[in-house]
This record gives structure tokens, C-alpha cells and sequence, in this order.
């Protein structure tokens, strides 16, 4: 906990001024769902569309990131609070560079994506609930995850002995039981200049 003589420094750049130099807006995608649902793969393709046409952008992924920052934490319910939380302020650190942040994690929480949209701005937290079916994820098991979940090898799964809270009002819903990869990567994109994130590119 900062004590009371931590003191915040405040730079003569701001997020702005990073934003204008990269002709983007900053923001944060937070693709939330159950493991299998496509957060990973929707995530890194949009990745790649992004910076094809010439964006800043940064992915975090839940995997990658325990390897490094989040590599004390188990899974109790107590680290996995702790997990966003710190992906959360990663997150908004990035964004006040002027990237256009994407992150992929399960996060069940409702108090915690509500914990990292309070980080941000209005209108730069993005909810993209991979709004896929427990059948469907369990079906595709990439990791193999579930069936060690079914046969107890793994205790606290997410979405099977774990509760996973679904956004009541997410800000985009994808399916990808039912849309491919191409085809939620359009939706995102033509969200983001909608919402005049980013510009079209010749």
C-alpha cells in the first residue's frame, strides 16, 4: 500500500499528446468469457488487423501474463482479484502511452471487470464478452482443461466448480459458436470507428 510519502509526479506528456503522435485514441478491449470461448484467438487476430493498418496496439493475455507479473498468484478466488487488478493497472498504464490496449482474460468477477472500467475514462473501457457455450468450449478444450476439471484433477475451474458472473450489458457480444474468427474481428473494427478510436486508412 503507497504510504504517505509516495507522492504521484505528474509529466509534462500526457496520454493526449502519446495518443495524437499514434492518430488513435487510446483504449482498452477487455475480451472476458470462459476458457475455450475465443478470447485469445478474436484477441490476436484483431492484433493483427490493427496492426496491419497501422495502429499501436498491445495484447495481454491471461497465460503470458502468469508467467511473469501475475507468476505468485494461484487461483484462489483472492489471486484471481488480485490477477485483474494488476492487469488492470498494466492496462491503463499502456493506455496513457496511447495504445489501444487488448486483454484476454477469463475474469469472472463482475466487481472486477467494474474495478478495471473505473481505472479508465468513460467510453475507453470496452467490454467484448465472448459470449460462447459452456458445450462449445468444453467441446474444443485447447488446453485440455476441462476434462481435468470434470475428473478433479483441477479444483475452483471456471464455469464448472467456479462461478462465471456474464456482463449484463456488455459494450460488444461475440459468439464464436456461430461467427468465425473474420467475422468477429469486422465487428470490432467497425465498432472502434464508430466510436471514432480509430480512422479509416487508405
Amino acid at each position: 500500500m503507497a504510504g504517505k510519502n509516495v507522492v504521484w509526479h505528474h509529466h509534462k506528456v500526457g496520454r493526449a499528446d502519446r495518443s495524437l503522435n499514434k492518430s488513435q485514441k487510446p483504449c482498452l478491449l477487455w475480451f472476458t468469457g470462459l476458457s475455450g470461448s475465443g478470447k485469445s484467438t478474436v484477441a490476436n487476430a484483431l492484433d493483427v488487423a490493427l496492426h496491419e493498418r497501422g495502429y499501436h496496439t498491445f495484447l495481454l493475455d491471461g497465460d503470458n501474463v502468469r508467467h511473469g507479473l501475475c507468476k505468485d498468484l494461484g487461483f484462489s478466488d483472492t489471486d484471481r482479484v488480485e490477477n485483474i487488478r494488476r492487469i488492470g493497472e498494466v492496462s491503463k498504464l499502456f493506455a496513457d502511452a496511447g495504445l489501444i490496449v487488448l486483454s484476454a482474460f477469463i475474469s469472472p468477477f463482475a466487481s472486477d471487470r467494474r474495478l478495471v472500467r473505473n481505472l479508465f475514462p468513460a467510453g475507453e473501457f470496452i467490454e467484448v464478452f465472448m459470449d460462447t457455450p459452456l458445450e462449445t468450449c468444453e467441446e474444443r478444450d485447447p488446453k485440455g482443461l476441462y476434462r481435468k476439471a470434470r475428473s478433479g484433477e483441477i479444483k475452483s475451474f471456471t464455469g464448472i466448480d467456479s462461478p462465471y458472473e456474464a456482463p449484463a450489458r456488455p459494450d460488444i457480444r461475440l459468439d464464436s459458436s456461430t461467427m468465425s474468427v473474420d467475422d468477429c474481428v469486422e465487428t470490432l473494427i467497425e465498432y472502434l470507428l464508430g466510436r471514432g478510436l480509430i480512422s479509416p486508412k487508405d
